[in-house]
This record gives C-alpha cells, sequence and structure tokens, in this order.
C-alpha cells in the first residue's frame, strides 16, 4: 500500500516524540513509512520469528498474545486506534524471553516505522527513548493486570467483565464470539466458558445463540464484574 499525505498528517500527529526529533530523523521516518492492510484474523507478529518495527494503528482493532506448549491462548491486552505497537520490534528490546503474537481481530489499517529505523531513532534520540521505555512499562503493566485478575480473580467475574467490555467496544449489548474464541481470549477451556455461560442465562443477564451472546442485564452483568 502506497503511503499518502493522510497517512503522513496521522503519523506527525500520533506520534508523541515527532515534534523533538531533528529535522534528519523526521526526513529518516518519512522517507521509510510503510502502510499495511490487515483482515480479521491476519497476524501481524508471529512472535519472536517476525521483527518488522513500530506498528501505529490506524483504524481496527488488534489483539496480542501469547500461547501455551498445548497451544492454548491468553489475550495480553488489545490495541485500537493511534495505539503503538511496541512488541512487534522486540528484536531491539534486550532481555525479552517470551513470545507475544499480535493478531488483527477486524479490518485493521497500520503504519509500519522499519526495524532499522526505529532501531537507529532509539539509539540517537532521547525522546524516541524515553517514549520506547514509557510504553514498555504501560504494556507490562496491562499484562500485570491480567495477571491479577486471572490468579485472584473468579471466573465468573473475569467472564462478565469480558462481555461487558466487548460490548462497550461493540457499542451495544452483542457479542459476535463462539465459545471457543472467548475460551482463547481469557485462557481457559471451551467447557468451562459453555458452563458459565448457561449459567448467565439461567440468571437472566445473557442470552445464547449460535456465534452470539445478546447481554440481556447489562446492570446485573455488571454488578458481577466489578463487585469486591
Amino acid at each position: 500500500m502506497n503511503v499518502t499525505a493522510g497517512d503522513m498528517r496521522f503519523i506527525r500527529d500520533a506520534l508523541p516524540f515527532w515534534q523533538k526529533l531533528t529535522d534528519g530523523e523526521r526526513r529518516l521516518v518519512e522517507n521509510s513509512l510503510m502502510a499495511r492492510g490487515y483482515s480479521a484474523g491476519d497476524v501481524i507478529h508471529n512472535g519472536s520469528g517476525d521483527c518488522f518495527g513500530l506498528f501505529v494503528i490506524k483504524s481496527g482493532q488488534v489483539r496480542a498474545y501469547i500461547t501455551s506448549e498445548s497451544g492454548k491462548e491468553i489475550t495480553l491486552y488489545r490495541l485500537f486506534d493511534r495505539d503503538i505497537c511496541i512488541f512487534s520490534a522486540s528484536c531491539i528490546m534486550k532481555n525479552i524471553q517470551f513470545d507475544v503474537y499480535i493478531e488483527a481481530m477486524s479490518e485493521t489499517e497500520t503504519l509500519l516505522i522499519p526495524t532499522p529505523v526505529f532501531k537507529e531513532l532509539n539509539e540517537s534520540s532521547k525522546a524516541v527513548t524515553d517514549f520506547t521505555a514509557q510504553l514498555i512499562a504501560s504494556r507490562f503493566s496491562d499484562v500485570m493486570w491480567l495477571l491479577e485478575r486471572t490468579l485472584f480473580t473468579s471466573f465468573d467475574k473475569r467472564l462478565a467483565a469480558f462481555l461487558t467490555e466487548q460490548c462497550g467496544i461493540n457499542g451495544g449489548n452483542t457479542v459476535n464470539m463462539t465459545h471457543e474464541a472467548i475460551a482463547s481470549d481469557l485462557g481457559t477451556a471451551r467447557e468451562v466458558v459453555t458452563r458459565m455461560l448457561r449459567y448467565f442465562q439461567t440468571e437472566g443477564m445473557v442470552k445464547l445463540s449460535r456465534g452470539k451472546i445478546t447481554v440481556t442485564d447489562m446492570k446485573k452483568l455488571s454488578d458481577l464484574a466489578y463487585s469486591k
């Protein structure tokens, strides 16, 4: 995909460190920037085997996840419009010892600063170095929040929170996901998800249909999700 004038305006506004770059560093970004589009389900970053560079999400939604040796997945966090994906440039970060995968969850447009360029900026610009450190810290904060909920929050609350968050993302009261997809997101078995959703249905919080969950009592579901 060709980079447009609109893409250039977007990247200048989206990068927090843009105004602190030198004229030469800005030209380096502008001359190397790449536009890439993905369909739902496409893998953007396939663990440590890929190191494309710094992705800026122009539109769409992606998720970062890890997998176990048995193939079980758990979502670490999601990224939306104007978010920046740092782990797609993990090869320039020392001591990153685990594989993070990035998957497009919907039609997604991205702008990519290739690894050699981002590495050069990270070494030459204190503003970029500081930004990189802050972004990594923010992502690991997301992971620690997930770990805390996984270890110390009961599954009924985790599932309720997931459903309310997905409704917020979708802007409605439906979640168009299979039980298998939800299980992958939450790092559990499909049977566990199905059993809990059926309980939610008997309690009047959701209505189940093939490939879709409709929240019928958002207040009750939210109260469960965020109760102490």
